[in-house]
């Protein structure tokens, strides 16, 4: 039953007390500061603070390793909500290259938190699942079709990272089966904007193409990962933002994609990024590198059914204020070297 202090359906969540853990990281630091904006008392907890985001943007902080089961209890005591955002991620590059790392690092830090809540009776947990976890079978060509929520059986994720993912949606579930624990989970579709990694290494498509471009001097080129026809759909942060604080105040118990409907290849990308950037750059192609599946585009019926949510950031919209915010860190980094 829906409670007084919810406004669902319109992305506000007020007079909670709520923990958001990788608060020092991307997506985790834009809904912590959003958050708190509403009016809510937030506790931020990371084991590392990347800073891209002026302070304060929380109540109270926590340098915690949350991957200790007596660090997650420390960091849910006394919380009413948590968002559940911590994780070990990147890119491409980053999920093929350390997996067992990444599962067992995510495994322990998720199922951490979810037996934290449970004992300390917290109203609510949301989960930030991913479209890693649909089926590789459904995402092998560049027009693939959308992938609904129902899609993800029979199992077949693409990457372990995926993998984890489905077992802590299936934790989830069965937390909510055993203990009655409300659980809200979203499936990402690839989340960009100002904050989101731009280090070579960790970085996803939208932030490593702003980079290449702003290092690339006029008249060179940018390498891309693949033949660039691969397909994507990208959702900027404020809106994915506004959709998980829409599910989180909704009934809405099943996992739901929070992402854009609209397709686009990277080579497509990558010209936009180039436009913005007033180069002339060539665009070279490294088939060697890890590139995904070939096509994946979120269908968001559902979430525009339940909780009348879709995005609003144009894509060009989007990638200019990433393009700009990657251009002024590089600038500073620069200057201080």
């Amino acid at each position: 039953m829906m409670q007084d202090n919810f406004e669902a359906n319109k992305g506000l969540i007020k007079g909670k007390r709520i923990l958001v853990t990788g608060a020092g990281g991307f997506v985790g630091g834009h809904l912590a500061r959003e958050l708190h904006r509403q009016g809510n008392f937030v506790r931020a907890v990371d084991v590392k603070w990347d800073g891209f985001i002026d302070n304060p943007y929380y109540s109270e902080s926590m340098t915690l390793d949350l991957r200790e089961p007596e660090n997650a209890i420390k960091a849910v005591g006394g919380m009413d909500y948590v968002f559940d955002l911590a994780a070990n991620v990147g890119g491409m590059a980053w999920i093929t290259k350390i997996a067992a790392e990444i599962m067992r690092d995510n495994q322990r830090i998720n199922i951490n938190l979810l037996e934290a809540c449970r004992k300390n009776d917290v109203e609510r947990v949301f989960f930030s699942s991913s479209a890693c976890v649909y089926p590789y079978t459904l995402q092998e060509t560049t027009d693939s079709p959308k992938l609904k929520e129902s899609d993800v059986a029979p199992y077949n994720p693409d990457t372990f990272y995926g993998w984890e993912k489905l077992l802590m949606e299936k934790e989830c579930e069965a937390y909510a089966n055993d203990y009655g624990l409300v659980t809200r989970i979203a499936r990402f579709h690839t989340i960009y904007g100002e904050g989101s990694a731009h280090d070579g290494v960790r970085d996803k498509v939208p932030s490593a193409l702003c980079r290449k471009v702003i290092q690339a001097s006029d008249g060179g080129s940018i390498e891309i990962w693949g033949d660039g026809k691969q397909t994507r759909s990208f959702l900027y942060v404020s809106d994915c933002v506004e959709g998980v604080i829409s599910l989180m105040a909704s009934n809405c118990k099943e996992p739901l994609n929070i992402g854009s409907d609209k397709l686009i290849t990277i080579d497509a990308l990558a010209d936009m990024v180039i436009g913005m950037s007033g180069k002339k750059l060539n665009k070279r192609y490294d088939l060697t590198k890890p590139q995904g599946v070939r096509g994946r585009c979120a269908d968001i019926t559902l979430a525009k059914k339940i909780l009348g949510w879709t995005p609003k950031i144009p894509l060009e919209e989007g990638m200019s204020r990433t393009y700009h915010f990657v251009e002024g860190l590089l600038k500073n980094n620069s200057l201080k070297e």
